[in-house]
This record gives C-alpha cells, sequence and structure tokens, in this order.
C-alpha cells in the first residue's frame, strides 16, 4: 500500500481538513500503483535495481548487471548462476533467490538492449524484461540502506564473488522504492526520471559517475572500460562504485580485492617460523596465506613417483587449489599455487578430480567458479605445476546442439577407451567422450531402475564431491549431499547408467565430514580423504582427515589407517592388559600426549558400554571413544556411527590423537573423524566400562610432527624453496 505522502498521489492533492479528499487521493494512488507492489512505498527492505543491458557472450555466467552491496550481504541482477541463459535475483546464499526459474532464456548476441529490472516491496521479489513481468515471489527482504557502507558493482556478480558478463551497460540506477511495470516503462536510458533514483549511472563521459553524487568514489578493473556512452566489460572485468574510499580497497571478512589480479606473482602456502601449540603436526590443513574455506580435497593423483593433493582456498583473488606432493602421502610438500584465477581465464577453482588421460597424462577436472562451466586441464610438466589451457565440457545433445545440463561439481574417469564425466546436482547428469573435447549427453547419470525407496533416497538429492570408482567388483560414487555430508553408493553400470544398490553414510553429525577425494596407489591401494568442516580452529583451515585405506571385501567396506603413519611412531608404549571394573574407569601409565597412536583390543565383554576416555585432565570433560552394546554404534565424542560387534568379537580400537583432532577406525569396519577444541590441554588416556567388568591389550606410539622434523624438512614442508616455481603472467581476458 502507498505510504500516505503527498508525493505518493501525483493526481490528488492533500488536505489534511478534509478527510474525503484524502480516501480519494488515496484510491487513485492504488489504482496508479498496479502490478505487486505500491511503488512509492518505501518500507525497509524496499528498492528497484534498473540496468539496460546487452549480452554478447553466453559461455560467461553468474555476473551481474547491477549489485547493490552492504559488506557481504547484497541483491543483483544476475545472468544464468542457476540456469544457463536465464536472468535472477542474485543474493547471498541464494537468501532471496529463487531457484524455479519457469521463464524465457535470454537471447544472447542480438545486438540490442534490454532493459532488466528487480523490484523489492511488499515482501516480494519480481524480475521484469522491457517492463514484462518474467517472475515474482515472496520472499524476506533486505534494508541494504539502513546504514552507510554501499557498494555499487558491474560484471562480478558480488565483491568477494566470482560470476562474469560479457558485454555492455547503457545506464543503471537504483531506486529506493519499489517501482510499478508502468513506472518501469516510462523509464529511458539517459534520461531522468520523475522518481529520483538513490544511484544514477549513465556511463557518459570518461569517468565512471553517480549522477546522484552519492558514490563519488569509483573505480574499472581488469577488462572494464567506457566507451561511447556505455559500460563494456570482458570476461573478469568488474566496475565497483563506493560511498567510502576505503571500500574499494577492502580485503577483509572474505571479499576478493580485484585489483590484485594484476599484481599476482603466485604464492606458496607455508608453515609459520613459529608453530603454534595446538596446531597439528600430521595432518594435512592449511597454514595460509588467506583460508581454506571451502577447503575440498581434490585432484589427487599418483604419478612418476610422488602422490599430488589439491585442496581449495580462497585468497584476495579468488578461489585457488592449493598444491601439495609426497612421496608416502605422510610427508608432504607444498608448491607454489599456480591454479589460480590470474592464470585460468579469471575464474576460481571449485570442486573436482584428476585422472589420468588415454596418453598416460594428469588431467583435472573442476567447476570454473565465474565461468560456470566445468572445464578439463591437462598437466604440461611432470611436477603438475604447470597446466594447459582449460577446455570446456560443453555436452552436446543428439539434435547437435548444447543440452540443458548441470554446471557443478565433476569428476572424470576413463573406462576402455571413453572418457565418463559427471556433472553433480540434484539429479546428477552423465556424458562421455573420445577426446575430452567433444562431449555426448546422456541425461541423468542414474539408471531408471534404482531402488530409491529401499536405499531411503531422494532421487533428486544432491550429489556433489563426486568420485566414481572401481572397488572389488562393484562401482563406488563417493560423494556428499549437502543435507547428509559425505556418503557412498555401491553398484554397476546397466545400459550405460549408473544403478547403485546399497547406499552408505560415512557422516552423523551436522555433515562435518565433507567433500570426500580419493586417489589409487601403485599397489592397488585406495585412499581417501575428507574436509572437516566442524569449525574448530580459526586460525588455521582446511583441516583433512587422515588418509584412509577403504576396500571391499566379501560386499562390506573396510576402512583402514593409511599404512605409511606407521613410520610416524616412535617411544613404542605397551600397557599390556588393563582390566577395568563395572563403573570404573582406569587411567593409562605410559600413553599419554597431545600425538599419539593407541591399539587397543578388548577382551568380548557382557558391558553395555566400554573403550577409551582420552583428553583427560582437570579443566575438561574427556572424549569417549567405544562400543554402545544396546544401541549398536561406535560412539566418538558426540558422533555416534553403526557398528555392531558379532557374538564373541573383540573391539579393536585403532586410535590417532593431534593435537585436538581425532581418527578412530574400528574392527577396519567403521570410523570417524572428529575433534575437541581444547584437547591438546589434556594429555590422559583412560579405560572404562559400563555395566560389566572390561579387559584390553593397550599399547601406544608417540607421534613425530611431518611439519617440524628432518624428515619433514627434506620433504620440503619446512623453508624449502617451492617446487617447479615459474614466472606467472596476467593472461589477457
Amino acid at each position: 500500500m502507498c505510504k500516505k505522502h503527498a508525493e505518493c498521489l501525483p493526481s490528488a492533492k492533500v488536505k489534511t481538513t478534509q478527510h474525503r479528499t484524502l480516501l480519494s487521493a488515496l484510491l487513485v494512488g492504488l489504482l496508479l500503483c498496479g502490478g505487486p507492489f505500491c511503488a512509492t512505498a518505501a518500507e525497509p527492505g524496499e528498492k528497484t535495481l534498473v540496468s539496460w543491458v546487452m549480452l554478447n557472450e553466453s559461455e560467461y555466467r553468474a555476473g551481474s548487471a547491477l549489485t547493490l552491496q552492504r559488506g557481504t550481504q547484497f541483491d543483483a541482477i544476475v545472468f544464468g548462476e542457476i540456469q544457463d541463459g536465464k536472468w535472477m535475483a542474485g543474493s547471498e546464499n541464494f537468501t532471496r533467490t529463487h531457484e524455479e526459474q519457469d521463464y524465457p532464456t535470454e537471447e544472447i548476441g542480438a545486438d540490442a538492449l534490454i532493459q532488466m529490472a528487480v523490484v523489492y516491496g511488499g515482501g516480494k521479489v519480481a524480475i521484469y524484461r522491457n517492463g514484462e513481468e518474467l517472475t515474482s515471489y515472496n520472499a524476506e527482504l533486505l534494508d541494504l540502506f539502513e546504514e552507510d557502507g554501499q557498494i555499487v558493482v558491474f560484471g562480478r556478480r558480488h565483491i568477494g564473488g566470482g560470476g562474469a558478463i560479457v558485454g555492455a551497460i547503457e545506464d543503471a540506477r537504483i531506486y529506493a522504492q519499489a517501482l510499478t511495470p508502468d513506472q518501469l516503462k516510462t523509464l529511458k536510458p539517459n534520461k531522468a526520471s520523475d522518481i529520483k533514483p538513490w544511484a544514477w549511472f549513465d556511463f557518459e563521459g570518461d569517468e565512471m559517475k553517480d549522477s546522484t553524487g552519492r558514490l563519488v568514489f569509483t573505480e574499472l578493473r581488469e577488462k572494464a572500460w567506457l566507451e561511447d556512452g556505455r559500460l563494456w566489460l570482458g570476461a573478469g572485468g568488474a566496475a565497483i562504485a563506493a560511498e567510502k574510499e576505503e571500500a574499494l580497497d577492502f580485503d577483509g571478512d572474505g571479499w576478493r580485492e580485484l585489483a590484485e589480479y594484476s599484481a599476482w606473482t603466485g604464492e606458496t602456502p607455508a608453515m609459520p617460523e613459529v608453530i603454534p601449540e595446538h596446531w597439528m603436526t600430521y595432518h594435512i590443513f592449511h597454514p595460509g596465506p588467506s583460508a581454506a574455506d571451502p577447503g575440498d580435497p581434490n585432484a589427487a593423483i599418483y604419478y612418476k613417483g610422488r602422490y599430488h593433493f589439491h585442496y581449495i582456498y580462497r585468497n584476495s583473488v579468488g578461489c585457488c587449489f592449493a598444491h601439495l606432493s609426497s612421496k608416502d602421502m605422510v610427508n608432504w610438500k607444498w608448491h607454489e599455487t599456480t591454479l589460480a584465477p590470474p592464470v585460468n581465464g579469471g575464474y576460481g577453482m571449485f570442486s573436482g578430480t584428476a585422472f589420468l588421460t588415454k596418453e598416460g597424462k594428469p588431467a583435472i577436472i573442476y567447476h570454473g567458479e565465474g565461468r560456470e562451466r566445468n572445464v578439463v586441464q591437462i598437466a604440461l610438466d611432470d611436477t603438475l605445476n604447470s597446466w594447459s589451457e582449460a577446455i570446456p565440457v560443453i555436452p552436446m545433445g543428439p539434435d547437435g546442439k548444447e543440452a540443458d545440463s548441470n554446471n557443478w561439481d565433476p569428476d572424470c574417469w576413463l573406462n576402455n577407451d571413453t572418457y565418463y564425466a559427471i556433472s553433480g546436482g540434484g539429479p546428477p547428469q552423465l556424458m562421455k567422450s573420445g577426446d575430452l573435447k567433444n562431449w555426448e549427453f546422456m541425461g541423468k547419470l542414474f539408471h531408471d531402475d534404482t531402488p530409491w525407496e529401499d536405499l531411503g533416497l531422494d532421487p533428486d538429492e544432491d550429489v556433489s564431491c563426486a568420485n566414481m570408482v572401481k572397488i572389488g567388483d562393484k562401482w563406488m560414487l563417493l560423494c556428499i549431499s549437502h543435507r547428509l555430508g559425505c556418503r557412498y553408493f555401491l553398484g554397476d553400470f546397466k545400459d550405460e547408467k549408473y544403478l547403485p544398490t546399497e547406499h552408505h553414510l560415512m557422516n552423523w553429525r551436522d555433515a562435518d565430514f565433507f567433500a570426500p577425494e580419493s586417489l589409487l596407489t601403485p599397489d592397488g591401494r585406495r585412499v581417501m580423504w575428507a574436509w572437516m568442516t566442524d569449525g574448530m580452529w580459526e586460525d588455521f583451515s582446511g583441516r583433512q582427515s587422515l588418509p584412509r585405506e577403504i576396500s571391499l571385501v566379501d560386499g562390506k567396506l573396510l576402512q583402514k589407517p593409511l599404512q605409511e603413519l606407521q613410520g610416524l611412531r616412535y617411544d613404542e608404549a605397551d600397557e599390556g592388559a588393563v582390566s577395568v571394573a563395572a563403573g570404573q574407569r582406569k587411567q593409562l601409565e605410559r600413553i599419554a600426549g597431545p600425538a599419539t597412536e593407541i591399539s587397543a583390543v578388548f577382551e568380548p565383554t557382557d558391558a553395555e558400554a566400554f573403550g577409551l576416555n582420552v583428553f583427560c585432565g582437570d579443566d575438561g570433560d574427556p572424549m569417549r571413544i567405544g562400543y554402545l552394546a544396546d544401541e549398536k554404534k561406535l560412539v566418538v565424542g558426540e558422533v555416534k556411527a553403526p557398528f555392531e560387534l558379532e557374538d564373541g568379537e573383540s573391539l579393536e580400537l585403532t586410535v590417532y590423537l593431534d593435537k585436538g583432532m581425532v581418527d578412530v577406525f574400528a574392527n577396519s569396519r567403521q570410523a570417524v573423524t572428529t575433534g575437541m577444541e581444547d584437547g591438546y590441554k589434556r594429555l590422559g588416556v583412560e579405560v572404562f566400562a559400563d555395566g560389566a567388568d572390561a579387559k584390553a591389550s593397550v599399547r601406544g606410539w608417540k607421534m613425530r610432527s611431518v611439519y617440524d622434523t628432518a624428515a619433514a624438512a627434506a620433504e620440503g614442508t619446512v623453508k624449502e624453496p617451492p617446487v617447479g616455481k615459474r614466472a606467472i603472467t596476467r593472461q589477457d581476458r
């Protein structure tokens, strides 16, 4: 409803002493409003974004024709982020974005300006093209005018985000109220409107200016320039306007400083000179610079005597792949970061995997953030420091046209003479190729005969961070859903479709065991990692689980610690046979410490719960690790994983403590990784039993650090120049 101010009522004069005249004026105002909103209301969250834009290329997606941002929150006119060729109302984490986009795709390259507008008001968001509504939906609106510090962005989706549009913008405006369709139709580029805009850019002259004088600090970055009264944007280009000059240089709270593209010369993650007491000693994690959040493990592969492992981290230029290599998957060396937006066409590195080509060359497939395409790159050297240009994965339909396909977390593998690739999402899709360049779209990954009801799953549950591997006589799809966390399917291929017969979780609390990745060793072992997302330890990030060897024996998945971890052991301590009475705890005498491996074998018992307490001390509660007989669960702190001992079977626990990190393996049939943030402060270990007595044989080892020992230095994790260093130049994008 219109606010009762005189300017709301262009056809009536408000006389506060004449109620009848006021009522008539209000009725006229309502008639003039039309559409889902009243144009002249100015309730919190109301606004209108308008941009006259021409798009030249469809390959680049998820960029913005106009973004209004404050802090990390934003509203924007975004092209093709969720669905190819479709405009949408962009917002942080899709908070005010509607994923159902049942309206026409945009025609690209028509050499004609279109007016795109997103109107926010009355608890609704509406998208208009040339004044005609494409869609509207209910949403909780955000007041971006409540405080100062606003930024306007063109090209990139927002400061701190990726995406790109390629084309030109003739005029762009922001109104601090919701305009009607009729009012949108009266707007003309480069002409003033009756309603005063909050910000207005007509791009005339040789400098970008806000005609209202509000956003006085502006900057054209990367492939952005003014010509013939238009803002032109190339791939990765961005233009920014702000109220405060410092906003142009701000690089905090996850914002991306785009100007650093031009200065990028590479960087190498490295441990600090003095390692903090609580930092882990033999897990992979990201020590800096910046943060690995997300920290998905990616592109793990063995090649010519070395294991290679990548994980995502986000720095000032976007999402990059950190690169480590190792001879044994225990002692790792960081390489210079060369898979990064400035050398990859301006788009970031999101989840993907590694594989060998037919020619035996290492290759990676991943989702190009900002380009919104899945792409393939092939290694150009044996150190995996130099890569080919990205090859877009564009699946074609039987009609010879590009198929309507997902572009999400991909995986690729070679089966006989054919490459198969998954594009994740819900549901995931499948494609194949003979040369990694020409792809045939095959539709949904899962076979129509998939027994979804028996598996207890919705067929549209998303498949992300996918890794399809042969294990035993089955095909395993190792993946996540964002709801369930890490999981896996077991099945086979039928009619070139995946037909799973089993589904199991590898995560049982808050999806904190996430984004799995695996590789095959030369001796045939399948080894996997996962990213821990539990939010502990804010001063370092990207924590990975210990590597697990997984195998399929008699149809059951076995999980064991990586054999090579034994090379970290020293100072073995044997506690012998340890007995504990029901309801009691007994502290071990020889085994303690912040970095320890413990082997405990419990004889069969009638105890209802028994096992180990770790992180025992006077200043906090311990973490319980053991078997819950009534629940048939393995308990590790707050995590309870399905696990059942057979009659007369011993409980065999292998426990790794690394400061606050904990990896537990039970009878090679179950594994849990979790942590306790202050656990490193308490070093004691106990045996406990509830409901009946228990007896265990216990021995342990201290575990050396891979970050500050001679062995680690030899491997390159400490104070060694990065391998394969090469000059990186900014590419013309």
